[in-house]
């Protein structure tokens, strides 16, 4: 067969493979039975054998750092270390003793807090000190309370003078316990509208994962709630203040969300931190970690019988919640003008192009979606204009972030050679004034599609990767949306991506970031 003839029968395969991708895909369907407890926890189980005999379960708090407000954020993402830390159960060998502990640090840090919003808050508002939190600047007062919590808190990891023979705590024995049964990545994470927690145990430990989990969200104590603040501090140096680029990401984000709940990180500012007092954990705590609040999630091989008797002798003990989540009210304000950030570091030269758009869910978050993916990939349009085609940039692509109360649309580019942020910039405008002028072409739309269906599809495959999709799709829209969103991506035209990317990249609506080595 002729060379020629051989490329065009490879494409031919090539497209029909593509196409059959993205059919079986469009068609997946992912086979859930869903039930309630009598006190409001809902669980979403789906039985598959692809994995046999293990189990991915998890439970999802619908809650994140948009549920916060100043002077408690990033207070969702301290629950997710607070409740690793055990209950009267698990995490102590002597829980009375342990709970004296817990009383005697909440004494000293209440009296601390307030001589700091008091004394030092005052003192650093008349510009005699540079921050009321650094200990360097403490009064002698504080300094001795400072040193009497440090005491009892080694006392009671068993650090102390008293010797091990003091300690109350078991260090990571929810671990330990799943580790010994043959579980494994166990983990949780907090993003901006929900906090999850998972783990894959063998499917003759699902009551095991039903006994410990129901006691942890029982029964969960806020063991170590004072010592954890400088594990997450640590957490936060490591990712935002020690990386080039971390501490501009954050003072950006506050900038291009004006008003909504997106405008502060996730692990929330320092002043914050330092400040949460027990009393504000529990209020959280009784609001939004009630079974009203909460879904579980089972994939794997398992009896969908069995497990929902041991999900509802375990789970059925939790109490419901005296009083609802409060609604998140406050949407994001329209932008009138564009606006500038521009930043100099130890960072490579580079661009961030943001533009308002569309929560998860709506209508146009489909085409939005796409419009992203015709630009990236080494066949997309960033790649063969921007990198290989000017020459300009070393990295190249589109996001968009749709969430459950808002969404945004971002281009990140990181400048090549002698290349310029501005030169970046303008490249991105040229590529997108090529949408807004045209329609994209059937067969390039065609190509992104398979390539969506595809990868929805294959994060389905594993039972964990399905878990975390699930998670989502239940929080931001419904889990069905599993089953229903590849049909509304087959369903956008060329003329709603030329759509969407007029009315919503305008000039009025986007924040840029650009970034030189200083």
């Amino acid at each position: 067969m002729p060379a020629l003839l051989r490329l065009l029968a490879v494409g031919v395969m090539v497209a029909l493979m593509l196409g059959w991708i993205g059919r079986e895909a469009a068609a997946q369907q992912v086979a859930v039975e869903e039930f309630t407890l009598p006190n409001g926890m809902q669980f979403l189980l789906v039985p598959r054998s692809d994995q046999p005999n293990v189990v991915s379960a998890g439970w999802v708090a619908r809650v994140g750092s948009v549920n916060e407000r100043p002077g408690i954020t990033g207070i969702s993402h301290f629950f997710e270390h607070m409740m690793f830390k055990g209950t009267d159960t698990i995490g102590t060998r002597d829980p009375d003793k342990d709970a004296r502990y817990r009383a005697e640090q909440k004494a000293i840090r209440d009296e601390i807090n307030r001589l700091v919003w008091t004394g030092q808050y005052e003192r650093f508002l008349r510009g005699e000190i540079d921050d009321p939190w650094d200990p360097t600047n403490d009064t002698q007062e504080l300094r001795v309370l400072r040193g009497k919590l440090d005491m009892l808190i080694r006392a009671q990891q068993g650090r102390g003078e008293a010797g091990p023979e003091a300690a109350t705590i078991v260090k990571d024995e929810f671990d330990q316990v799943y580790t010994k049964a043959g579980g494994s990545g166990m983990n949780a994470f907090t993003s901006y509208d929900l906090t999850c927690y998972f783990i894959t145990v063998p499917s003759n430990k699902l009551e095991l994962w039903t006994w410990m989990e129901s006691d942890r969200l029982h029964d969960s104590v806020f063991r170590e709630f004072f010592s954890e603040r400088d594990v997450v501090h640590e957490e936060r140096r490591l990712r935002t203040d020690s990386t080039p680029t971390g501490r501009f990401q954050e003072q950006f984000d506050s900038m291009f969300w004006a008003s909504c709940g997106y405008a502060w990180p996730v692990i929330g500012w320092p002043s914050d931190l330092n400040s949460y007092t027990t009393e504000q954990a529990q209020e959280y705590w009784n609001i939004y970690y009630r079974p009203g609040n909460l879904f579980g999630i089972v994939v794997g091989d398992f009896d969908p019988a069995e497990a929902k008797e041991l999900i509802t002798r375990y789970f059925s003990r939790l109490a419901p919640g005296a009083e609802e989540p409060p609604p998140v009210v406050t949407l994001e304000v329209e932008q009138l003008a564009e606006q500038r950030m521009n930043a100099a570091g130890d960072v490579p030269p580079s661009v961030e192009v943001r533009y308002h758009t569309v929560p998860a869910g709506h209508i146009d978050s489909y085409p939005l979606d796409i419009l992203a993916e015709i630009f990236n990939e080494r066949t997309g349009r960033l790649y063969t204009g921007l990198v290989e085609g000017r020459g300009i940039a070393a990295t190249a692509r589109a996001s968009s972030d749709t969430r459950k109360y808002a969404g945004l649309f971002a281009f990140e580019a990181q400048a090549r050679g002698e290349a310029t942020p501005e030169q970046l910039e303008q490249a991105w405008y040229e590529e997108l004034a090529k949408l807004q002028e045209a329609d994209v072409s059937e067969r390039e739309l065609r190509k992104v599609k398979n390539r969506i269906a595809a990868d929805n599809y294959r994060r389905l495959e594993n039972n964990m990767s399905l878990l975390i999709q699930l998670a989502f799709a239940e929080t931001l829209l419904d889990w069905r949306e599993i089953n229903e969103g590849p049909a509304k991506y087959e369903a956008v035209t060329a003329a709603d991506i030329r759509r969407v990317a007029t009315e919503y990249f305008r000039p009025t609506n986007r924040s840029v970031a650009t970034y030189i080595r200083q």
